[in-house]
């Protein structure tokens, strides 16, 4: 690891985050609105977990398995996918 290489359990905090954005693209139009809504729903847990990170000191790495959690509550599904969900871990 180099100076500039985040502590690991940052690291998992923004993997995490990636997790909750990085999900496909809406196949059709018509599919637009249940993407955006469970793009909205997982943008806000992964906010949630940075601001609680940043305001509130919280260990990185419980946030980030915490938000792992809230973000098998809400699988980016019920919508048809333009490509495969992304592979975790990448």
């Amino acid at each position: 690891m180099n100076d500039r290489t985040p502590p690991s359990e940052l690291r998992g905090l923004l993997a995490a985050v990636l997790e909750a954005l990085a999900i496909p693209a809406p196949a059709t139009i018509g599919d637009r609105e249940t993407y955006h809504q469970v793009l909205a729903d997982r943008a806000m847990h992964a906010q949630i977990a940075l601001e609680n990170v940043l305001h509130n000191g919280d260990d990185p790495g419980w946030s980030a398995d915490y938000l792992r959690a809230r973000l098998a509550d809400h699988p980016p599904t019920g919508y048809r996918a333009a490509a495969p969900l992304p592979k975790a871990g990448r």
